[in-house]
């Protein structure tokens, strides 16, 4: 969901504006998902870069704030 926004993780935690326990937070939210069927197809039809990530994503609010950040 990340990578689908441009947000590049790794670089996020190299430049000190998430951490490895905040991923691993993030990956707990995005394990225990509602709709991981509809996550899936999103994923799958994105083209480029999205503008934000689907209401039921755990994570949204999150990538929004790295979005931001550059």
């Amino acid at each position: 969901m990340a990578s689908a926004q441009g947000i590049d993780l790794e670089e996020q935690i190299l430049r000190g504006h998430f951490s490895i326990s905040d991923l691993e937070d993030a990956v707990l939210r995005c394990t225990g998902c509602a709709a991981p069927e509809a996550c899936e197809h999103w994923l799958a039809a994105q083209e480029g870069v999205a503008a934000a990530t689907p209401d039921y994503c755990r994570n949204a609010a999150l990538f929004a704030e790295l979005a931001r950040q550059g």
